[in-house]
Parts: C-alpha cells; structure tokens; sequence
C-alpha cells in the first residue's frame, strides 16, 4: 500500500515535470534565437529571464522532488542531497554527476544574482545546460516507466 502512494506520487511529480518542460522548452527556443549578446531589448531580456526561471523551476522539480520520489518508490534512506544525486547517478539518470551539480548550482546563481553584468554569463550558462538538463529529464522519465500507476 505504501509503495503505491508512493507510485502514484512519482507519476504526480512526472506530471508536473513535463508541463514545466515544456515551458522550458518554449523559452528555450525563444532565447536560441536571439543569442548571447552585449545588450539586449526589453522583450529579449524577458524571454532569458523567463529561460532561466523555467530553467530553475526543472531542476528544482528533477533534483529535489522526482529523484527523492524515486528513492521513496524504491525504499532508499533518505538522505542528503549528495546522497540522493549519487543514488540518481548509479541508476544511469545522467552520465556526469559533477555537471548536475553545476546546474544545481547554477539554478542558486539565477536565485540570487541582480547585476546584469553577471546575468549574461548567467544566460550563456543556461543556454549551454538546458539540452543537458532535457536528456536527464527524458532519461529520467524512460527509468521512471517501469513503475505503472496502480489504481
């Protein structure tokens, strides 16, 4: 019974996980166009703005929720983060377990930078790890699909 719940809030979090995908995904697209650049227009400056919030908003969902609820579905202690991701790690969800940290890193960086300056950097950043981010998503999911919902 346990395991179901357990289950049925993994599939929950998967849920959440492909809207904000998607959401990604749009601004992702958005902020290819217009590059990395000295400066850029009102509108440009939203969509990065908009790319490296959805950007946080996966992370966060992939890291802190999804791969704990995984750990739950397959009984692991909890743990720390260090061991959650090193858990994530040896069930082949993402090949480098140093890149997922700089994401999460990076993901802290979009929370607590306000000079524009170090918001370029922060752009080009997220732009160069979203792909990696999606793969680790879809990686994630096609593991995630050996747990059928049990009604």
């Amino acid at each position: 019974m346990i395991k179901t719940a357990h289950i049925q809030n993994l599939h929950h979090l998967l849920s959440l996980l492909d809207s904000a995908v998607s959401w990604l995904n749009r601004s992702y697209t958005q902020c290819q166009k217009v590059g990395i650049k000295p400066t850029y227009t009102p509108e440009e400056y939203d969509a990065f703005e908009n790319l490296t919030s959805r950007f946080s908003r996966v992370c966060d969902i992939l890291i802190q929720k999804v791969f704990r609820s995984i750990d739950s579905v397959e009984l692991e202690e909890k743990g720390s983060l260090i061991d959650i991701m090193n858990r994530a790690h040896k069930r082949h969800l993402f090949e480098n377990v140093n890149e997922v940290y700089e994401m999460k890193s990076l993901r802290n960086e979009v929370a607590h930078e306000y000079k524009l300056e170090d918001l370029k950097e922060i752009f080009k950043s997220v732009l160069t790890f979203t792909p990696k981010l999606l793969v680790i998503v879809q990686t994630t999911k096609d593991y995630c699909s050996r747990y059928k919902t049990l009604s």
